[in-house]
C-alpha cells in the first residue's frame, strides 16, 4: 500500500512590520523577546518535548524558520519542532542567522519555568502569549491528565490553524492616506558597556489591587501610570547625569499598541504599532498627574481606527512600491537598516510594553504560579522593559547591556516615594 505524501511545508510572506527586523540584524544584537511561565511543580523535560510536537503543528506562522529569498525574507513552517535547551546566566543570548534558518524561536526550561524566545519577525506579544499559553496547556494537560476548556486564548491543538491566525493584516487595514514620520529625538541613556555580553535583569514585582488604586487617583489607567513613573525615573536620571537642564534632551517613552484591540483581526502575526509620549525638561519639572494627562492626551489622540490606519499605509505603501519590489535583498537590506538606525531607535529613550492581564482558565491557573515579557535590549540604547499582570501581581521586567542600574534605581525610588510596596529580584552579575 502506497504512502500517503507528507503535507508540504507552508511558507509566508513576512508580515509588514516583520520586514524591518532582518535587515536590523547586527553582529551582537537580534531582535528577540521572551515569554515565559513558571508552574508550580519543576517542569518534565519528556513531557514537554511531547507537547512541543503537538504545538508547533497548530501554529505554522510561528513554529517557523527564517529563509532568504532573492527579494524577501520569507518564513517556512518547521519540520519538527526544535530541541529543548537549558537556561543560560542570562536571558535573551544572540540568536544567530544560523540558528534562525533552523528555528526561529527557543524554547528554555529551568527547573519549573518554561521560557520561549522569538525573533520579532515570527509573532508580536500577543501572538506568542498565545503560543506559550497553548504549549503549557498542552504540556499539563500530557503530564496531569486533565481537560482545559477552549478559553483565554487556549484553542485546539489538533485542529488545522485557521487562515485569519495566518493574515497580514496590516494590508488589510492600511488607511488611504500615510501619516508622517517626521519626529524629534530622544535622550538616550549612556553607561559602560557589559562587555562579556551579559544582560542585567531587574525584575519589580507591585501589588495588582494597590497599584490599580493609586493609578485611579492619579486620573490613569495602569499603562499611563507606569509609563509615568518610567518618564519620570528617566527625567530624574538625565538631571543627575547632566544637571545643566537647558541641555536636557526629551525624554520619549515608546508603548506598543495591540492594534487587535482597533481592528477586528484574530492574527497571530505582528499586529501592533505604537505611539510615543513625551516630555521636554528644558521646560521645567513635571509632576506625576501632568505626565500621566499628557500621555492620556497622546494616547487618547494617537489611538484610533483612523490616525492607526494612517500610520500603517505610510509602512504598507513602502512595501507596495513597484520599484522597491524589484530591488535585490542586498540592497534592501543596506537601506531598511539605514531606516531603522535613523528613525526606528533614535525617536524613544526605551519601550514599556504592557502584555495586561494574563487571564488562564481555572483548571490551568492552578497550576501556575507567573508569567513574564522580557523584551530584548535595543540595537542602539542599552535598556527596555516589559510588563504584564497575572493574579495580584504585576511584574515589570528591566534589561539592559550595560553595568550601571541607574534607571533601576530611579524608578524604585519613584515608587517608593508614592508608597508603594514594591520588591526586586535580579540576575545581577558580579564579574
Amino acid at each position: 500500500m502506497a504512502h500517503k505524501p507528507a503535507n508540504p511545508l507552508r511558507w509566508l510572506r513576512l508580515d509588514n512590520a516583520a520586514k524591518i527586523y532582518p535587515a536590523a540584524r547586527r553582529r551582537n544584537w537580534s531582535n528577540v523577546f521572551r515569554q515565559s511561565v513558571t508552574l508550580t511543580q519543576d517542569v518534565d523535560t519528556a513531557v514537554l518535548r511531547s507537547a512541543l510536537d503537538v504545538t508547533v503543528k497548530r501554529f505554522p506562522s510561528i513554529a517557523a524558520r527564517l529563509r532568504k529569498g532573492a527579494f524577501w525574507y520569507y518564513l517556512q513552517e518547521v519540520a519538527s519542532a526544535p530541541g529543548i535547551k537549558e537556561e543560560c546566566s542570562y536571558p535573551l543570548t544572540y540568536m544567530s542567522k544560523a540558528e534562525m534558518r533552523q528555528c526561529a524561536f527557543r524554547v528554555i526550561v529551568y527547573q519549573n519555568r518554561i521560557a520561549v524566545e522569538f525573533f520579532h519577525s515570527l509573532t508580536d506579544g500577543t501572538g506568542a502569549l498565545v503560543f506559550l499559553k497553548n504549549l503549557a496547556a498542552e504540556y499539563l494537560e500530557q503530564k496531569y491528565g486533565i481537560q482545559i476548556p477552549y478559553e483565554h486564548g487556549i484553542v485546539d491543538r489538533s485542529a488545522a490553524p485557521l487562515e485569519e491566525e495566518l493574515e497580514d493584516s496590516f494590508l488589510k487595514y492600511a488607511g488611504p492616506v500615510p501619516a508622517s514620520r517626521r519626529d524629534t529625538d530622544a535622550w538616550h541613556m549612556g553607561g559602560e558597556p557589559q562587555d562579556d555580553g551579559f544582560l542585567h535583569l531587574t525584575c519589580f514585582h507591585l501589588p495588582v489591587k494597590e497599584t490599580l488604586a493609586l493609578a485611579h487617583r492619579h486620573k490613569a489607567t495602569l499603562t499611563v501610570f507606569i509609563s509615568a513613573v518610567m518618564m519620570q525615573a528617566l527625567a530624574n536620571l538625565q538631571n543627575e547625569q547632566n544637571p545643566d537642564r537647558m541641555r536636557h534632551k526629551r525624554i520619549k517613552v515608546l508603548i506598543p499598541v495591540n492594534l487587535r484591540q482597533l481592528f477586528e483581526s484574530r492574527t497571530l502575526r505582528n499586529f501592533a504599532m505604537y505611539t510615543i509620549p513625551e516630555i521636554d525638561p528644558r521646560l521645567g519639572e513635571y509632576t506625576l498627574d501632568e505626565i500621566c494627562r499628557l500621555i492620556e492626551h497622546k494616547m487618547g489622540a494617537e489611538i484610533t481606527q483612523k490616525h492607526m490606519a494612517s500610520v500603517i499605509a505610510t509602512n504598507v505603501n513602502d512595501e507596495k512600491n513597484a520599484l522597491l519590489r524589484l530591488v535585490p535583498l542586498p540592497i534592501k537590506n543596506a537601506v531598511m537598516k539605514a531606516v531603522f538606525d535613523s528613525v526606528g531607535e533614535r525617536k524613544s529613550c526605551l519601550s514599556l510594553s504592557n502584555l495586561g492581564q494574563v487571564k488562564l482558565p481555572d483548571q490551568m491557573a492552578q497550576y501556575v504560579e507567573r508569567f513574564d515579557f522580557i523584551l530584548g535590549v535595543q540595537a542602539a540604547a542599552p535598556y527596555n522593559c516589559g510588563m504584564l499582570s497575572f493574579g495580584d501581581t504585576v511584574y515589570i521586567n528591566f534589561i539592559r547591556n550595560i553595568r550601571e542600574a541607574g534607571l533601576e534605581r530611579h524608578f524604585f525610588a519613584v515608587l517608593r516615594d508614592l508608597g508603594l510596596p514594591v520588591t526586586a529580584e535580579s540576575n545581577r552579575n558580579e564579574r
